[in-house]
């Protein structure tokens, strides 16, 4: 529930505000391709507000493939303690059933059958 209130705070608000930009900036403008040629070079006419949510859009793909990129370590060094800790678990689990297969007898209990 709290998720839901939380997501509905922070999204309407953002959508609202998406949706005023691409009202409000309708109006073409020219994106140069090729900047070095001048004028006369490769030019596409598109609204602003498609540039601008492009280059947000962008901005926040190479974001998470940087930060994802640079957390590589973390999750490798997550894997091998994955890894470490069923190793672990599952020797503890054969350790536990051969105790339970062959229970020692203790010094106490082999005195008592001897008398």
């Amino acid at each position: 529930m709290l998720r839901r209130v939380l997501l509905i705070l922070i999204v309407l608000p953002i959508s609202v505000g998406l949706v005023m930009l691409a009202v409000a900036n309708r109006h073409a403008v020219t994106l140069f391709v090729d900047p070095l040629s001048g004028a006369d070079g490769a030019s596409i006419d598109l609204p602003l507000f498609l540039v601008v949510s492009a280059a947000m859009i962008i901005g926040v793909l190479l974001g998470g493939t940087a930060a994802w990129l640079s957390q590589g370590r973390y999750r490798k060094a997550a894997r091998r303690s994955a890894r470490e800790a069923r190793s672990a678990h599952d020797e503890v689990e054969e350790l536990r059933a051969s105790t339970r297969e062959a229970p020692a007898r203790t010094a106490l209990a082999h005195r008592r059958n001897a008398a």
